[in-house]
């Protein structure tokens, strides 16, 4: 019975491990570590939203690391590495992430993590870095487009009504999207897309006669423009 034992260990378990030299583990971690930074520099040219988050940045670099180091175990344990599957497998994640781009840069650092841990180092730097500048190129090109969405919002009174909705309706591109009518005011929300430039239409609808308040909010949201 134990030369049967000894067979099936010396033949199939001894081929389940290999060993796992240190030059592997820091060439993995420096790699991961390097690679997520450069993640980070591209989420932060890139970010378009209200609050920056630092821990977020700190949480993309850790990822990759520590996914460097998982799959550095799985690849050096068989027998490990499943009862590693079983613990993660009752992990549950319940951050919610706010913006889409979040989702995919923690993607984007697992990523990174996964193909260091496996030793893929000069496969890991080329396409995370190819992907990263394509991404940046991508968003230059997007941001060289001048017309943004904004919701323009305006309140008159039911005198200027006629002069108020030519001057307004007559954009290209608008849309209304709620209009609030009282017996003393007129509010109308309308979905245009203007330029920079053209954001001094503000300024002469509150000049007309009978304009109360005359607002434009740019907006991050869907758009059927």
């Amino acid at each position: 019975m134990q030369t049967v034992i000894n067979f099936f260990r010396d033949t199939f378990l001894d081929e389940m491990q290999t060993a796992m030299s240190g030059d592997r583990i820091a060439s993995g971690l420096l790699v991961a570590f390097f690679l997520s930074l450069f993640a980070v520099l591209v989420y932060r040219i890139t970010y378009q939203g209200v609050v920056f988050s630092k821990s977020y940045c700190f949480s993309l670099v850790l990822a990759a690391m520590v996914t460097s180091v998982i799959i550095m175990t799985v690849t050096t344990n068989l027998m490990l590495s499943l009862g590693m599957v079983g613990a993660l497998s009752i992990v549950r994640f319940r951050t919610a992430v706010k913006e889409p781009n979040d989702t995919v840069f923690m993607f984007w650092s697992i990523c990174i993590g996964i193909m260091a841990g496996a030793g893929l180092i000069y496969i890991s730097i080329i396409t995370n870095v190819a992907l990263g500048l394509l991404y940046l190129l991508l968003y230059l090109t997007a941001k060289k487009i001048k017309a943004v969405p904004y919701l323009l919002m305006v309140r008159y009174l039911p005198s200027a009504k006629d002069e108020v909705q030519n001057a307004v309706l007559s954009l290209p591109k608008s849309k209304i999207r709620s209009k609030i009518a009282s017996a003393d005011a007129i509010e109308l929300c309308i979905e245009v897309r203007l330029a920079p430039k053209a954001l001094a239409l503000v300024d002469t609808l509150s000049e007309m006669e009978g304009v109360l308040t005359a607002q434009a909010i740019s907006f991050n949201g869907d758009t059927t423009l």
